[in-house]
């Protein structure tokens, strides 16, 4: 395992294991993933000479995260912020050689509606999972937000986190599916049932595609399978959408959330569970603990064709949750302007570039 001291944490050590670089310079991509715990924003590339990269960004409770070559969308607590890449192509950032600088463009209000996950739609419309009030939704100027979809067994829109809507499978920008805790129109009832209850469910004819699901998170489309996270049981896997049946590939050794893929690859965020009753109670403490293993916080990345976890990165000692995960394809080493730094805001003026 390769150590890294992160800068503005003194007790905190990142870890990755042998080979990690050399898988990132293969797959030619970076990753960035969130954490709400900590208000965090990471950016993990390498250097010019090969050595590993990590930059970070503070954004108040950041959550879910839409990331391409060119544009970040993030929430926070009470917003959206949308950036976008500053840099001409083939063109480094003086200051510390990014091949990507993302500046903040725009922002919305959205009050706290606890978004999840965020994508764009095949219009370049951000469409965001709004967890609070059980919808799919988008930014709004006239209002807090415009909601697109929900399940039909969600009777009104409300603040009660009735199922606990939480992801989304978004296929040539369109969502096709989401995943929820439970299928319930009470407010929280879902967590009487964290076990078993998860649904997965078609936003094409709401009908439910797979139950008995525990604690479902990130639906992802990829080369025709439909993949998610079975957290409540450390499982990551694919439902086959005939029959409902969901299929362990493999388990991780964590509260899993957020999931990105690349090639024959797949990127998995996970979290050591928070230590509430509802969270002792999940399957996942015993499937640890018969494991022999101690739950992590960091990223997984698994092969696809063995379901073997072939890399790993890991936060050692405070960081504690992951909230969403993002490949950034093409791009060596990212990084972003910083909202606290206002004199460095102040004077980054930019023009148009061809």
């Amino acid at each position: 395992m390769n150590a890294l001291p992160l800068k503005h944490h003194d007790d905190e050590l990142l870890t990755v294991s042998s080979g990690f670089q050399s898988w990132l310079l293969e797959n030619r991509c970076s990753l960035a993933f969130s954490s709400f715990e900590r208000g965090r924003l990471f950016f993990v590339g390498l250097k010019d000479d090969g050595q590993l990269w990590v930059h970070e960004r503070y954004l108040e409770n950041c959550r879910g995260l839409y990331i391409n070559a060119n544009q970040i969308w993030l929430s926070t607590f009470n917003q959206m912020w949308n950036f976008h890449n500053v840099l001409p192509k083939g063109v480094a950032f003086r200051e510390n050689g990014s091949d990507r600088l993302f500046c903040p463009r725009t922002g919305f209000v959205t009050g706290a509606v606890n978004i999840h996950e965020i994508e764009l739609d095949r219009n370049g419309r951000a469409v965001f999972v709004n967890t609070q009030y059980s919808c799919l939704a988008t930014p709004d100027m006239n209002a807090s937000f415009k909601p697109l979809w929900k399940p039909d067994f969600v009777t009104d829109l409300v603040p009660e986190e009735r199922c606990h809507l939480n992801g989304m499978a978004m296929e040539n920008g369109v969502v096709r599916f989401v995943t929820a805790r439970a299928r319930c129109n009470d407010a929280a009832v879902w967590k009487n049932n964290r076990n078993s209850g998860g649904v997965l469910i078609s936003v094409d004819d709401n009908e439910i595609v797979s139950s008995d699901l525990s604690m479902p998170h990130s639906p992802r489309l990829h080369n025709g399978d439909l993949w998610l996270l079975n957290t409540g049981t450390c499982e990551f896997g694919s439902v086959d959408l005939k029959t409902g049946k969901f299929d362990a590939l493999c388990q991780v050794p964590g509260y899993a959330r957020g999931l990105a893929f690349i090639g024959n690859c797949a990127v998995i965020g996970i979290s050591r569970p928070r230590q509430d009753d509802g969270f002792k109670k999940l399957p996942l403490k015993r499937v640890l603990e018969k494991r022999n293993e101690q739950p992590q916080c960091g990223l997984m990345i698994v092969d696809l064709k063995t379901g073997r976890i072939a890399h790993r990165l890991n936060f050692q000692h405070t960081m504690k949750e992951i909230s969403n995960v993002s490949i950034i394809p093409e791009v060596r080493q990212a990084s972003m302007l910083a909202f606290s730094n206002q004199e460095q805001i102040s004077g980054f003026i930019t023009l148009p570039y061809a």
